[in-house]
């Protein structure tokens, strides 16, 4: 579990992005897109989720992407070539079902671009047309163009603030797609709120749309039953039923209120955690 590479993939507006590669070789040889990972930098800190962006088999590694926003995960960032996590578990959830469909497009926003660049992968290599619109506030906040790019049959951009490619949101670009052709499936991974805009286009064009949940985890086995989700009605747990799911059936208003819970006490905690 030592860190064998670092980079920051950007720090803009105070929220680094940093990428991690992790000497993992059971959980390399086994890892599929989709699926993600359970880790705890410290043998006192929380597990928290992290999807495997990339996995080298030959070189028993993983890639982790993440957004150093809370408190572990901001205590991750801090760890450097050679040390090690205190644990590390995965690959967990079901991997994405993967296979030659047609037309995929693939919906990125902030750090959810990590995700959909292994699965934008496999598709390409099954055999897929595969469109890629990526999403971020700023430039600067933008990660994996290049490796998306190369991994895509047509390339997207979106700015909130306009500063690099199309001013708007992927939804826009989402909405023009839609409207002039048919795909076979939408896949979409970022913020919730930009997911349930994702799911509501997608619907009112007929289009079948998976979305990834990062619902909140707390074992990541289906024992706490911290990420449960509503879907179709039924309760799911996105850590072992998921974390994909038929984004048309997914409780989004419910998922927005439960990932906000400890919103306040993760606050307090950043705060206390910066007067040391």
């Amino acid at each position: 579990m030592k860190i064998l590479n670092k980079e920051i993939l950007n720090q803009a507006e105070g929220a680094r992005v940093t990428k991690l590669e992790v000497y993992a070789p059971d959980i390399a040889r086994k890892a599929k897109p989709g699926q993600f990972v359970a880790l705890m930098v410290s043998k006192e800190g929380e597990r928290i989720p992290l999807t495997i962006c990339s996995a080298d088999k030959a070189k028993g590694s993983i890639s982790l992407i993440f957004q150093e926003a809370g408190f572990t995960t901001k205590a991750l960032g801090k760890l450097n070539v050679g040390e090690s996590l205190f644990a590390i578990v995965g690959p967990l959830g079901h991997a994405t079902e993967i296979k030659k469909l047609g037309k995929v497009i693939l919906v990125g926003g902030g750090v959810g671009i990590a995700e959909i660049y292994p699965v934008a992968k496999g598709f390409k290599e099954a055999g897929n047309h595969v469109i890629s619109i990526l999403g971020s506030r700023t430039k600067d906040l933008l990660i994996l163009e290049n490796e998306l790019k190369s991994a895509s049959d047509e390339f997207y951009v979106t700015t909130d603030d306009g500063s690099y490619m199309r001013k708007g949101f992927v939804t826009d670009v989402l909405k023009e797609l839609l409207s002039k052709d048919k795909y076979d499936l939408v896949y979409a991974v970022g913020p919730i709120p930009m997911m349930k805009k994702v799911a509501e286009v997608a619907k009112g064009f007929g289009a079948k749309t998976i979305v990834s949940l990062n619902a909140l985890m707390i074992d990541a086995t289906g024992m706490c039953g911290c990420c449960r989700v509503t879907v179709a009605g039924e309760v799911k747990f996105s850590c072992v039923d998921g974390p994909e799911f038929d984004a048309e059936k997914v409780d989004w208003d419910e998922l927005v209120k439960r990932n906000r819970i400890y919103l306040d006490q993760e606050k307090h905690i950043c705060k206390l955690n910066i007067a040391k």
